[in-house]
Order: C-alpha cells, then sequence, then structure tokens
C-alpha cells in the first residue's frame, strides 16, 4: 500500500486552512501547504476557494474537509 499525500493550497489567516491541516495531521498524511498569494497563477485560480485540498494527486476538497468523505477515500486508496 502506497502512503497518501496531500497538498493544501493554503493562505496566511484562513482559519479553515488551518482547520484541513490539522485534520489530515491528525490522519498522519504528509501535507505540503502552497501559499497562493505567492503565485500570481494560483491566487487567480484559488482566490475565493481557500483551503483546496489534493489528496493523492486529485483535488478532494474545497472549503470544509468532510471527514467522513475523507475516510472513504483513505479506505478506497488501501485497495
Amino acid at each position: 500500500m502506497t502512503p497518501h499525500t496531500a497538498t493544501i493550497y493554503t493562505r496566511v489567516g484562513c482559519h479553515l486552512c488551518d482547520e484541513a491541516h490539522e485534520l489530515l495531521t491528525r490522519y498522519r498524511i504528509p501535507v505540503t501547504l502552497i501559499d497562493v498569494d505567492q503565485d500570481p497563477a494560483l491566487r487567480a485560480k484559488y482566490d475565493q476557494c481557500v483551503p483546496v485540498v489534493w489528496i493523492d494527486d486529485r483535488e478532494r476538497f474545497r472549503g470544509r474537509i468532510d471527514e467522513r468523505l475523507l475516510q472513504r477515500i483513505l479506505r478506497a486508496g488501501e485497495d
């Protein structure tokens, strides 16, 4: 089984971004944080959507993470 990885497109001061990071960390998923405000193209793409959470190279969540759906995604990746 390959371990899961996650990327969160975030910005400083975003409480939903902090919550997403905490939840993924609780599930022991390595997280890469990318600040959308540091890249004009990412800011244009994700400005009003952060956090945007990618898990295993697929966009999975915008805004809050649905923990039940997260659990299903992680279980499906175990097959």
